[in-house]
This record gives C-alpha cells, structure tokens and sequence, in this order.
C-alpha cells in the first residue's frame, strides 16, 4: 500500500497538495520542486481499488546531519480517519532510523495528529534556520500560524 514514489505520481501529487493549498491547509509545491524531491516521497496507494488511486502522500525531507522534516503530508478527503496518515508517517520515521537521523520535525496546521504520535509543540525559533526556506516562498510569511513540532527517535 506504502510506496516510494514514482517519476508517473508527481502530477498526481501535485493534485493532492494543491487542493490542500488551496484550502491554505499545506504549503502548496510546484511540479519543479516535486520532481527535484521526489526521492523524499512516499505514496499510499489504495489496495481496494484495481488501478491503485494514489490516495495518501507524505515526504522525509533531510535538513540536517541530525534532523528532518515531515512535510506534504496529506490524504484525499474520504480517506481521513483510516490511518492513511498515521502509516505514512510510521514509514518516514522507520527511514530516519534507516538513515541515522535522530530528530524530526513538522510544521502543521494539525498538531493533534502529530501529539497523538508522539511528536510535542515546540517554538519555531528553536528550529535552525536552514528549515526556513520554504517558509519564506509562502504568502502567510511571516504571519504564519503553523504549529512547530518535534519528536525525537
């Protein structure tokens, strides 16, 4: 059900996360930025369906020797509820102990989700700057209120 993505997935996960930006629920992406990061990727494709409809994304951006970002993170309204998000994120954090990171964070509009898995709120200030960089490109900069989150492996 969980895979990494695909060179074929990136206009469908463009689709997901802008109806997300849209709704100024997620930082949108461009087709540029998801085809130069498509490595971080990972789909949930849906097993019920023969022709496999994407239906979840997640991405495990590395920022840092130690850190790394939980972003893009979004399931298609209909799915919510399944645990489509939850597996996506148990995915990314077992490739962080994969590659040896030992701190993650996300930056969310949903921090009960995250609580849930373990992950606590945090000031944003205490995230290095380098995190900063997508945040700059957004219109709600610097008014953003996203909450900072982190968790520890």
């Amino acid at each position: 059900m969980i895979r990494r993505a695909r060179i074929d997935d990136v206009k469908k996960i463009y689709a997901i996360l802008q109806h997300f930006s849209a709704k100024e629920l997620l930082l949108g992406r461009s087709l540029s930025s998801l085809y130069d990061q498509l490595r971080d990727f990972l789909v949930y494709e849906d097993p019920q369906q023969v022709e496999k409809r994407i239906i979840g994304v997640c991405a495990l951006h590395v920022c840092w020797e130690n850190l790394a970002e939980i972003r893009s993170l979004a399931v298609v309204e209909g799915e919510h509820g399944k645990g489509v998000g939850r597996e996506l994120v148990r995915v990314c954090l077992e490739d962080m102990k994969e590659l040896g990171l030992s701190k993650v964070f996300t930056l969310t509009y949903q921090p009960g989700f995250f609580e849930k898995l373990g992950f606590r709120k945090v000031d944003k200030s205490e995230l290095p700057h380098k995190v900063w960089s997508d945040c700059i490109q957004c219109p709600k900069f610097p008014d953003c209120n996203e909450e900072a989150m982190v968790r520890d492996i």
